[in-house]
């Protein structure tokens, strides 16, 4: 969805920093700025600076920094889009309609009115549980040990011993047959007419991360098959990519998930105080599950069944978690087969020694091999190791494969050295890796000059937004130009336009970048640490040295793509560089 620059800047300038913040950090004025304890990091003095005049915030511990979208697509672990509504929302902006085409007007407009029956369809559930009708779903509840209260906040139902309950109900909605079979609630067959699809069963509404309503898991009450059905795939419910859980555990500001396999497990963890916990829904985790937890940590422990399909599972699970850049640990139930068992007969604080003894994803992996090995003889152990070695060449990075290779040598003790060896051999065999070849040092100075380049062009945007005075001096020398391509050239186009102006907003300046990723790397040309200097005299020589680096960076980068034949472009060079020398003998006053 594409909304112009203008919607987003009212929606920017009608949501203020300061009031937003304030319903997640408590804050105190201190001179033009606001302060509180940072929510990004944990810290008991407050380092968390809010200013009003900028609309910006930024933690001078941890570095976090940015403008009201920022701060929602941080803390809410929104998107751009879901931030920007929000704040509409909040602000009684409306956002214009899409320009849909006919046809993408139609899907939209479907998908609304499939939420909407979900929705209609999720409270008559909840109210037929509560039902005289809904008495042996309601038992069946409190016997698992479960609370009024969790009842309510998973909104879970029951559909009644009639199948075609639900659909009179959607009827009398105004709803129309075709619909509701979209949304896979009922059944439409020619013969035998219209069939309810779920009955007789416990409901369990399956929200998105926004805490809509997208589809319905249901349990049986009986002995009828399947045990457990889902919905089927429709326009709002793709089962691969939604978590059961996910829209209460992304605000639970735990840095990990808990991930599980049924739906009693996810609602017995939460009811236990475990408010990260998520459940792939009746299916094995996917790479689309896997971005998806992506968004809000990089961690999960897995609380997957401690029988063989459990087992098998979680070892699926982990190099999937992997690829995504998910570090996974294992947390097994034994004696017990799931959470809801452990929680049940041990307690939460049994649990949450669980969770602090969790096996790391990897050795865990390699703790069920040794199954098929047989460790006390010669021969034995030396083919686990090789199968050990063969899985350790898998590791991309040298510094990750290095220490897994410890922690295993450690583990089984044997030589970190031999180890070391037999996964090189391994890998050349398997044709995983070649031997490790050292970068040559022109290659990493090369990195550290592109690092370096970028770092100063981040010190100077931030020097820049700080004071007229500051840019006035400056913008003689340094051009947009002399920025990277992408974001950093962008950003100084914008601010220099801004400057041209007379009207600097480097909040607004955020509204350009739409994308998470781009949005977050365009918060941080804005505050980038710049180290604490004493004196006056110290920060204009740091701020002189940068200026000079990133014009020295320019003229280097220029120089090395011009054409040999280019005479104009040479002497743009020439011309550049004796600027450089009059640069030198500048002095920037920052007062």
């Amino acid at each position: 969805m594409y909304y112009s620059d203008e919607i987003i800047e009212e929606v920017r300038s009608r949501n203020d920093i300061v009031d937003v913040i304030s319903s997640y950090v408590k804050l105190q004025k201190k001179g033009s700025s606001y302060f509180g304890l940072c929510p990004f990091h944990n810290e008991k003095s407050p380092s968390f600076s809010v200013s009003q005049i900028k609309q910006m915030y930024y933690c001078f511990g941890c570095g976090a920094g940015g403008n009201v979208f920022t701060f929602l697509m941080e803390y809410e672990n929104y998107t751009f889009q879901e931030a920007l509504k929000y704040l509409a929302d909040r602000a009684g902006v409306e956002l214009p309609e899409e320009d849909y085409s006919e046809a993408a007007r139609k899907r939209a407009d479907q998908k609304a009115i499939l939420l909407e029956i979900n929705k209609e369809a999720a409270k008559y559930f909840y109210a037929q549980l509560k039902s005289p009708q809904g008495e042996i779903g309601l038992t069946y509840l409190k016997r698992r040990g479960l609370s009024d209260d969790i009842l309510k906040a998973f909104g879970l139902g029951y559909a009644g011993k009639y199948s075609d309950g639900v659909y009179k109900y959607l009827k009398s909605k105004g709803y129309k047959d075709d619909m509701i079979a979209k949304a896979g609630l009922i059944n439409i067959d020619e013969r035998h007419g219209v069939s309810g699809k779920f009955w007789n069963r416990v409901m369990f509404p399956i929200m998105d991360s926004n805490s809509r309503v997208i589809g319905f898991g249901g349990r049986v009450m009986g002995d009828a098959k399947p045990k457990y059905l889902n919905s089927p795939e429709t326009a709002v419910f793709d089962k691969s990519r939604n978590l059961y859980g996910l829209n209460r555990a992304r605000s639970s500001r735990k840095p990990y998930f808990l991930l599980c396999e049924g739906y009693m497990d996810v609602i017995s963890l939460h009811q236990a105080g475990f408010t990260n916990a998520v459940a792939s829904l009746g299916t094995a985790l996917t790479h689309g599950h896997a971005t998806l937890i992506k968004r809000y940590v990089s961690e999960v422990y897995l609380t997957y069944d401690s029988d063989e399909a459990g087992t098998k599972a979680a070892l699926r699970a982990v190099p999937i978690l992997k690829e995504a850049g998910i570090t996974a640990r294992i947390i097994r139930m034994e004696p017990y087969k799931d959470p809801d068992e452990f929680i049940k007969n041990l307690g939460a604080d049994q649990f949450e020694e669980r969770i602090g003894k969790a096996r790391n994803g990897f050795l865990f992996g390699l703790e069920v091999a040794e199954r098929n090995y047989d460790l006390a003889s010669p021969e034995g152990k030396t083919e686990f190791m090789k199968e050990a070695a063969r899985r350790l060449a898998e590791f991309d990075e040298e510094i990750e494969r290095n220490n897994y290779i410890e922690a295993v040598a450690k583990v089984y003790h044997v030589g970190y050295e031999e180890l070391r060896k037999l996964v090189i051999k391994m890998a050349v065999q398997t044709g995983l890796a070649k031997p490790v070849e050292r970068p040559k040092q022109t290659n990493a100075k090369g990195r550290e000059k592109e690092d370096g380049r970028r770092k100063s062009q981040k010190i100077l945007i931030t020097w820049l937004i700080e004071d007229e005075r500051i840019f006035r001096q400056i913008c003689p020398f340094i051009t947009p130009d002399d920025f990277s391509e992408g974001i950093y050239k962008t950003v100084a186009e914008l601010l220099y336009e801004q400057y041209e102006k007379g009207d600097v907003n480097p909040a607004r300046i955020m509204n350009h970048f739409t994308d998470e990723e781009e949005h977050r790397e365009a918060a941080s040309l804005f505050h980038t640490k710049i180290r604490e200097l004493e004196t006056t005299a110290e920060q204009e020589k740091a701020l002189k040295e940068t200026v000079i680096r990133v014009k020295n960076y320019s003229i280097e980068e220029a120089a090395k793509n011009l054409a040999p034949t280019d005479i104009a472009g040479l002497q743009r060079v020439m011309t550049a560089k004796n600027e450089l020398q009059n640069l030198e003998k500048l002095h920037i006053s920052i007062n």
